[in-house]
């Protein structure tokens, strides 16, 4: 059976505007039986990190076929690249400003090219809409099996973030904080963590490690230390404190949260991405 072409996107244009639409028209103009699935349309303004941190979490749920359009992109018009990649978990078409850092970080890179070829693009190209004018078309086309290469030149030193900060002692792990959703959870880098009974597991998320290599410890002996903030032992789910309690917990994802049951833990604790945490092991 003939596969379905399959597009994500990802933006900071919220949905008041046209802007989301227009895309949609134009991959449909180009592909016309493509399905699109929207990740996000409410990314910050120019948040490129928030938006490498959603996209993180959301493609390995996806096949393998996708092609993640992301259009998040506060130096366009200027002279940054736009870029396509071809990995193991996906294509991706989006600036190159970083926000593919932590799928690079994740994934066996097969290409990356440079989106030069304007029999890909729009007739007629903007300086402020390269979403609508460059990068639609460029993942429509990704989509309908037109091959990376011919997009354009292989780009050899794409945009990478350095990988967030991600510290193991024989007592403890540090970590910074990634994002705060939209609950309020706070997320950080420490994980990934995976239930082992009453033990948890840890091994490096952006990086290779696992298997053999993993840390165990005895979660209810465990603390989370974040400024002033002090926790108690790591929690698997927010019915095991009190309404209004903070608490630690291994999160969807498998990185370790701080949460407010039933409340924001953003609001309440004022941590903010970058802020240190710290995993105490017992």
């Amino acid at each position: 059976m003939e596969q379905i072409p399959l597009i994500t996107l990802t933006t900071d244009f919220g949905m008041a505007d046209g802007y989301v639409g227009t895309m949609k028209g134009v991959i449909h103009s180009i592909v016309p039986r493509a399905r699109l699935v929207d990740i996000s349309h409410e990314i910050a303004p120019q948040d490129v990190r928030q938006a490498a941190y959603v996209l993180y979490t959301a493609y390995p749920f996806f096949p393998s076929a996708t092609v993640h359009l992301v259009v998040v992109d506060p130096g366009v018009g200027s002279a940054r690249r736009p870029i396509a990649v071809r990995t193991s978990g996906g294509a991706f078409v989006g600036p190159d400003n970083g926000v593919f850092s932590y799928v690079i970080a994740r994934e066996r890179v097969d290409a990356v090219v440079e989106l030069r070829a304007p029999s890909y693009w729009l007739p007629q190209v903007s300086h402020t809409f390269h979403g609508r004018d460059i990068f639609a078309p460029a993942a429509a086309h990704l989509a309908a099996g037109v091959p990376i290469t011919a997009l354009g030149p292989s780009v050899p030193d794409p945009i990478i973030f350095l990988p967030p900060c991600l510290e193991s002692a024989p007592d403890s792990v540090t970590g910074e904080v990634l994002h705060a959703d939209h609950f309020g959870n706070v997320i950080t880098s420490i994980g990934l963590l995976a239930w082992r009974g009453d033990e948890l597991s840890f091994r490096p998320a952006f990086g290779p490690g696992g298997g053999e290599g993993d840390v165990c410890f005895q979660a209810a002996g465990a603390g989370v230390v974040a400024g002033d903030l002090e926790i108690s032992g790591v929690c698997r789910t927010y019915a095991q404190v009190e309404p209004g309690e903070t608490l630690a917990l291994v999160g969807s994802e498998g990185h370790l949260e701080i949460a407010v049951r039933e409340g924001s833990a953003a609001q309440k604790t004022g941590l903010r991405p970058g802020d240190v945490v710290m995993l105490r092991l017992p």
